[in-house]
């Protein structure tokens, strides 16, 4: 049997796929949680084979978690097929990436083949992926530009990122030309529907 936890904020999603995952012989749900604050817990109690992952919930999202847990079997089942978001996971060592809206014999299609150590890209996503080109921004102009998207003041970033704010307005001008937006507000915009963000 392949163990199987799943962290879902949505519960009766959750529950959903939990059933029809049930369903198959070979395929065994041993945890569900809501939070990805929790999977971590989840995983030392129940040893699951697969961690299967929703990119947005509280606690910790799923891209966040996938850092935390290097080395675990991961696949993310989502609705937010951002082209930033499929390459982070993959650089997090996730190996599957299925959309929400995919039937339950491609999850446990995906489920397989992840369990066997092998990959299972969403072909849409993956060209989308493709297509959309790796994210301009480095390091630090990604982080004032989500310190920013939290409502950050130039200052508030200066201090949380050990900056002066001379550097921080210079980060934000870098990320906004680059992403040729007109302001903080368009360039975070544009960033987060990459998915780099």
């Amino acid at each position: 049997m392949i163990r199987v936890l799943l962290a879902d904020d949505e519960h009766l999603i959750r529950g959903a796929i939990a059933t029809l995952l049930g369903l198959e012989p070979d395929i065994e749900v041993v945890a569900q949680v809501a939070r990805g604050d929790l999977v971590a817990q989840a995983v030392r109690e129940n040893a699951p084979d697969v961690i299967v992952l929703d990119i947005e919930m509280p606690g910790m999202d799923g891209l966040s978690v996938a850092e935390a847990l290097p080395g675990q079997a991961m696949l993310m089942l989502t609705s937010f097929g951002r082209p930033g978001y499929l390459r982070r996971a993959l650089a997090a060592g996730v190996r599957g990436f299925v959309p929400k809206d995919a039937s339950s014999d491609e999850l446990a299609t995906a489920i397989r083949r992840v369990h066997s150590g092998g990959r299972y890209l969403d072909p849409e996503m993956a060209a989308s992926a493709m297509m959309a080109g790796e994210s301009p921004l480095t390091d630090r102009e990604r982080d004032a530009l989500a310190q920013a998207a939290g409502g950050a003041s130039v200052g508030e970033i200066a201090k949380t990122l050990h900056l002066t704010e001379g550097t921080v307005r210079n980060y934000l001008s870098s990320a906004i030309t680059k992403l040729g937006a007109t302001n903080r507000i368009t360039a975070i915009r544009a960033a987060q529907e990459k998915g780099w963000l």
